[in-house]
Formats: C-alpha cells, sequence, structure tokens
C-alpha cells in the first residue's frame, strides 16, 4: 500500500499500513538527512529506526497523517542534534592523552621471558642466585648484599659477575 493511498483513506489507516508505506518512501532520504547532519551513516540509520519506532507507539495521538513526514523529519534532527550535543561532552570528559600501556600480546612475551629468566637462575649455584636476587629483585646495594649474606664486598662482584656470565649463556642457548 502507497503512503499517500493510506493518508486518503484516514479512517482505513492504521500504525502498521501507515508506518509500512513511509518508510518505503522516505526512509532513505531520511537516512540521508541524519548523514548530513552527523557525517555517520550508520548512526543516522540508527536515528531513522529510532524515530520509527517512536512514531509508531504515538501514532494513534496523530491527529493529520499528512504530517507523518514532517513529524519524521523534525524528530531525525532533533535525535541528530541530541546525538552531537551529547557526543561533545563525551569529548570534554575524555582524557586528552591516553596512557601507554603494552599490549596483551607484550605482557605475554614479558611474563614468558621473566619465565625464562627465573628457570636460568635455578641453574645457578645457590650464592650466586642469592645475590642476583638480593641485586635485581630485592635492590639493594653491594653493601648490603654483603652484610645481608656475611661475605665481603669483592665476593659479592665476583659472584654478580659469574651469575651474570652463566644467565647470559644459559638464555642465549635458549633463544
Amino acid at each position: 500500500m502507497v503512503y499517500e493511498e493510506c493518508v486518503t483513506h484516514e479512517s482505513s489507516w492504521d500504525a502498521d499500513e501507515a508506518l509500512t508505506a513511509v518508510y518505503t518512501a522516505h526512509y532513505t532520504s531520511l537516512v540521508r538527512l541524519g548523514a548530513l547532519l552527523l557525517r555517520d551513516t550508520g548512526t543516522a540509520e540508527e536515528i531513522v529506526q529510532d524515530a520509527f519506532v517512536a512514531m509508531h507507539g504515538r501514532w494513534h495521538r496523530l491527529r493529520d497523517p499528512h504530517k507523518a513526514l514532517a513529524y519524521l523529519r523534525t524528530a531525525v534532527v532533533n535525535r541528530c542534534r541530541s546525538r552531537q550535543r551529547h557526543l561533545v561532552v563525551v569529548d570534554k570528559h575524555t582524557p586528552k592523552s591516553l596512557p601507554d600501556e603494552p599490549s596483551a600480546e607484550h605482557a605475554v612475551l614479558r611474563t614468558a621471558e621473566t619465565d625464562r629468566v627465573i628457570e636460568a637462575m635455578r641453574t645457578l649455584p645457590e650464592k650466586q642466585r642469592r645475590v642476583m636476587v638480593l641485586r635485581y629483585y630485592g635492590d639493594l646495594s653491594e653493601a648490603e648484599i654483603a652484610d645481608t649474606m656475611g661475605i665481603s664486598r669483592g665476593s659479592v662482584k665476583s659472584h654478580a659477575a659469574r651469575a651474570s656470565k652463566s644467565l647470559r649463556q644459559l638464555l642465549e642457548q635458549n633463544v
């Protein structure tokens, strides 16, 4: 049924028939109107569909069926303006620069690398492993490591050098 036929026979038109006819005849032009206002065809389509749904719910209030298209145009324009206002508020409250966060892949690779280092650390002799843990995980100085382990600073340096050499060799082999 064509839209004009629906509105000329006011006594016989119902919401489903009339809106189907209006939709068929004017949907594309209403989407074009919304897309021109928003510069986003997808959002314009949603807005037009929402306007049709709202009109369907209020169809019984429409006194003049000839004004259905005008009602829809006004609804589309108003909804587009509301969407634009919403986007302005969102932009206003969005942080200007997001912190750089590593990707999920980066986190997985880093975890895998940490696991490799821990496995390599387990192969070290006890004193070398303690020196490396206290230095790099405990963030202690050579003097603090020497006091903690009850050895000289020279021994700390020697254990750290041997452990570093062994770790480097082990990690390069497993690459």
